[in-house]
């Protein structure tokens, strides 16, 4: 009661002047963010969920008077944050620990906060959203996980990109007011500290005031303080591209950052390749006399010469038309240069976004991406490379994160030292065609015998690369026996490796 009394009068007091609603979180005596990093972050995110005002909103004139409609979009932030996620970080993915007790409890953590699934998906928010953070904390007894996208994620103090302080705000309504959780993560004297505070917004639109916390999270406390921790325990993940909105910031920006044109662009001509087939429909001109009713006298029915509910026929009424002319006025789509301009776009984005020219294409029914492999030397796998170095010493502050948590609550015996190595998928590097033309080379020329080759090709062990080997000989021989017997003795005691 005592709670609510107060939480009144601190509403009172602001209404009257005598205490100040702060304006915006940067006001907070704690804060110094660059109010243009948090802009483009909500830029990015609307165009990740496919609608951004300033690109889809349209306002246009008819006859009728003003109009309004959205755009319709190919959302390509969409698919380019999901194609690079899944390039980066997937079901083939391994992260290795050389010490088994270590291995076990991070297995046991990941695998009830089904780390997986959720990685993958934050790690598509992060390519789109410019960053995520991974924050680690205990509940009964428990390590958690909590996933936190860039928008709820503001840097207090970093040094060479290296963010040791942090706070993360999180929105919520009650009734028809706005309130906002301050999560705070500071050092102060080498104790690591996490505070939490409640501000409630009077209008929906500032911070507002501190109210009680208790109201809210009776089970938070209002300060936590932790000693014993080397370094922060929360991980911050961003794609691994220079920040040219703000260099001196540690945070990242979104991999389609710097291609906001070109995706107007792109969905510009999606828009008008679609409503050129609703706008250039078939339409057939017909006398304004052969669509009014006509009374049959002997019967009293009314009659028409069209239909009146096909849309194909428009009446014209005017004396410069043969009475009896009907005249089709069809216009010629333009889909081929419709397809060619968006293709045009789509080349430019995958440039734009770190992926190689004809990853994305249309084929005037659906936006497709290429699913040929893709050769160590082309911009797609460079790109997904640099994206793995970040997020690997990412996962290894993450995992040294739990161990120190696990050491501190006395749930693991952890070693002073150990390594951690992650094993990223790189299948997508492998050009089959192009390793058995060079393989097939490589025998004709003598420079590999056929043993190796299948090796290499079929990716199988020596003794398997015999057997098919054994298998090829014995099919050519049944074709023609006395020369393939001498080549099958050379190849297979003959010719040396």
């Amino acid at each position: 009661m005592f709670r609510k009394i107060l939480n009144t009068l601190k509403r009172g007091l602001v209404k009257i002047g005598l205490l100040k609603s702060i304006e915006k979180i940067s006001d907070h005596k704690d804060v110094s963010a660059n109010e243009e990093m948090f802009e483009k972050i909500e830029v990015w995110k609307n165009l990740y969920r496919g609608y951004h005002k300033p690109f889809h909103h349209i306002e246009y004139k008819t006859i009728d008077g003003p109009k309004q409609r959205t755009m319709m979009t190919l959302n390509m932030p969409k698919a380019v944050a999901a194609e690079m996620a899944s390039l980066v970080y997937n079901e083939k993915c391994e992260i290795s620990i050389d010490s088994d007790i270590i291995s076990e409890f991070i297995d046991d953590i990941f695998k009830n906060n089904k780390f997986d699934k959720k990685f993958q998906d934050y790690i598509e928010y992060m390519f789109a959203h410019g960053g995520m953070v991974i924050k680690p904390y205990v509940e009964n007894d428990r390590i958690m996980l909590s996933f936190v996208t860039a928008d709820c994620f503001i840097p207090v103090s970093w040094r060479n990109d290296t963010i040791h302080e942090a706070v993360f705000p999180f929105e919520f309504k009650k009734r028809d007011k706005k309130y906002t959780h301050l999560e705070w993560h500071l050092w102060e004297g080498g104790v690591y500290v996490i505070r939490n505070e409640v501000y409630e917004s009077q209008n929906g639109v500032d911070l507002g005031v501190k109210v009680s916390l208790k109201e809210f999270f009776p089970e938070l406390e209002e300060e936590v303080r932790i000693a014993g921790l080397k370094k922060s325990i929360f991980s911050y993940f961003k794609p691994n591209t220079a920040n040219n909105i703000d260099t001196q910031s540690p945070l990242g920006i979104s991999i389609f950052a710097n291609a906001l044109d070109t995706l107007r662009a792109i969905d510009t001509t999606f828009d008008s390749f679609h409503r050129e087939f609703r706008l250039g429909r078939k339409r057939i001109i017909v006398p304004a006399h052969m669509v009014k009713v006509v009374i049959d006298p002997q019967t009293g029915q009314a009659h028409r010469y069209f239909d009146d509910t096909d849309e194909t026929y428009e009446a014209f009424g005017t004396g410069d038309m043969d009475d009896n002319q009907i005249q089709d006025i069809s216009v010629e789509l333009r889909v081929e240069e419709h397809i060619s301009a968006i293709n045009a776009f789509l080349n430019l984005f995958a440039m734009q976004t770190g992926f190689s020219s004809g990853t994305f294409t249309f084929d005037g029914q659906s936006m497709k991406t290429a699913t040929e492999v893709v050769s160590e030397q082309s911009k797609t796998f460079k790109s997904k490379q640099s994206h793995e170095n970040i997020i690997e010493a990412g996962l290894q502050e993450l995992i040294d994160s739990i161990v120190a948590m696990g050491q501190l609550y006395g749930m693991v015996n952890a070693p002073d030292e150990y390594e951690v190595t992650v094993s990223f998928d790189d299948s997508i590097a492998e050009d089959k065609g192009a390793d058995i033309n060079q393989q097939t080379q490589l025998v004709s020329a003598g420079l590999q015998s056929k043993k190796r080759a299948i090796m290499k090709v079929q990716g199988v062990t020596e003794e398997e690369a015999l057997e098919i080997l054994k298998e090829v000989i014995e099919e050519e021989k049944m074709q023609s026996p006395d020369l393939m017997e001498l080549q099958a003795q050379n190849t297979l005691f003959g010719t040396k490796e």
